[in-house]
């Protein structure tokens, strides 16, 4: 399992370091980190690609000042990462699998179970309209399941338990694109068109698709104040 609990904040940090100033990321910028992470995009192509893209971009500054326009969003990174990803993989073609250390998941059981039922909490107290409440309360109650699940078997199967979240989430989200009204998700797919115009060049069809979705599920997750269910999104301090 990519056990990457720093994946969004290291490349955030990383692209505003080369951008030179704390640009927030947009909800589109996230939603293309979400579409990497997904596709199980190492950090460290992602971190390569970002670096690749702004030294092409600073010589360009270089050799035409007036003529280099400002980087806006990470979807200005998003060939170079490819390119940086596609690097990696030729590079370990033939290469002998050297063993790997276990390494601490950082998911603790308690943790995760309370991780689990502090969502669950928040699902069961949703003012949703149907049928995304009856998934919400589904959702919610299998939620608390799997924290009884963790602690019962003092841990467990961490890249299980994360795909079963994630088939939960899209359960979810299933039922709050139903519920949705038409002028809200028009409304959502037009922002998102509009965001990924100056990109669309510089990205492959299947992951323009796959951000739009990500685009549309964040931003109806948001709107909601219902939460991310993997566990990528699970803080230490809980």
């Amino acid at each position: 399992m990519l056990n990457y609990f720093n994946y969004f904040t290291e490349i955030e940090q990383r692209f505003q370091q080369r951008r030179g100033s704390l640009l927030m990321l947009s909800t589109l910028d996230w939603a293309l980190i979400e579409t990497w992470r997904d596709a199980g995009i190492p950090l460290e192509a992602v971190l390569r690609g970002i670096d690749q893209a702004f030294d092409k971009y600073d010589e360009r500054q270089r050799r035409a000042p007036r003529g280099a326009r400002k980087v806006n969003g990470l979807a200005w990174c998003a060939q170079a990462v490819m390119e940086a990803t596609e690097e990696m993989k030729e590079a370990a073609i033939g290469a002998s699998k050297q063993p790997q250390e276990e390494q601490d998941s950082g998911f603790e059981g308690e943790s995760v179970a309370r991780y689990l039922e502090s969502n669950a909490g928040i699902l069961a107290d949703a003012k949703l309209t149907a049928p995304a409440d009856a998934v919400a309360a589904e959702v919610a109650t299998r939620l608390r399941a799997l924290a009884a699940e963790m602690r019962a078997t003092a841990g467990g199967n961490m890249e299980q338990l994360d795909r079963t979240l994630t088939v939960l989430e899209e359960k979810l989200f299933a039922g709050l694109m139903t519920a949705a009204p038409e002028a809200e998700l028009t409304g959502l797919r037009e922002q998102a068109a509009r965001e990924l115009a100056p990109y669309r060049s510089r990205m492959q069809a299947v992951q323009i698709r796959q951000v739009e979705q990500q685009f549309l599920q964040k931003r109806m997750l948001e709107a909601r104040n219902l939460p991310r269910l993997s566990l990528f999104y699970m803080t230490h301090d809980l």
